[in-house]
């Protein structure tokens, strides 16, 4: 259904229950650009509706080293155009192209799925994003994490504040985002940025490990509970403790539908 987009950089391939997202410009460590991010949102709004695991990964060393510097400014052997035009744009068209990039990303978060990112080598500002899309990381030692975009005078604008907040709190994701410093894989594993640390021959296992592990539940059951978690820190208890109620009686009628 989905082919390689080795024109852009990208492997998109769904074998069953699992979907896989590989970046692959190894010689440029896996640098984003524009068009790669449109064509992982069409692969989000594309996917079977059997697929429940999508695993995202670098092919080489590196995760990502974030956008491609050449697209930051001035004209490029790219093809595309460079970030800082979009200065000279109008304010809704601005706010446009933003929302499409962000939805290459902002996928990787819907209820109906668990995401994975198999982090290794640098993970920097649109890749440290994209790490933190998914909803589970396991990382290598040498996985390093740099939100550099401030340091570029911009800000993180591909979905990554929240859930950088979420995992490592206000205080902690400022001081890691104004620095712009790197985050190493033990520190990340120990700010909850990363779910297992585990040597680079593991990685490729350990994560096929975690994606059969998210295969045994019922499809339903992870769905609402992913839901309910994502939702938890915009609720008051009592409003989650009513979404916790509406969330069982739908997976109880659900069970009772399904019964032999």
């Amino acid at each position: 259904m989905f082919r390689a987009m080795t024109d852009l950089g990208l492997r998109l391939t769904v074998d069953g229950p699992v979907a896989r997202v590989v970046l692959d410009r190894p010689e440029v460590r896996n640098a984003q650009t524009p068009a790669m991010w449109l064509a992982l949102a069409e692969f989000g709004t594309a996917l079977p509706p059997e697929v429940r695991v999508v695993v995202v990964s670098g092919e080489g060393p590196s995760f990502s080293a974030g956008l491609d510097r050449r697209l930051i400014m001035g004209e490029n052997e790219l093809g595309e155009e460079p970030l800082l035009s979009l200065g000279a744009k109008p304010t809704a068209e601005v706010y446009e192209l933003i929302a499409e990039f962000q939805a290459g990303f902002s996928w990787l978060r819907r209820p109906e799925i668990v995401s994975i990112a198999a982090v290794q080598g640098h993970a920097v500002g649109a890749g440290f994003q994209l790490a933190l899309a998914c909803d589970l990381r396991v990382v290598t030692p040498d996985a390093r994490f740099s939100m550099r975009e401030p340091a570029l005078g911009l800000v993180p604008d591909l979905g990554g504040t929240q859930p950088l907040v979420q995992l490592v709190g206000y205080s902690r994701a400022l001081e890691i985002c104004a620095t712009s410093r790197w985050v190493e894989a033990a520190e990340a594993k120990e700010l909850g940025l990363a779910n297992i640390v585990v040597p680079a021959e593991e990685l490729a296992g350990t994560v096929k490990d975690l994606s059969d592990a998210l295969l045994g539940p019922l499809p339903g059951a992870i769905r609402e509970t992913k839901a309910l978690l994502l939702g938890a820190a915009d609720r008051s208890y009592d409003d989650q403790l009513k979404a916790e109620r509406e969330a069982q009686e739908r997976r109880l009628k659900e069970l009772l539908a399904n019964l032999p």
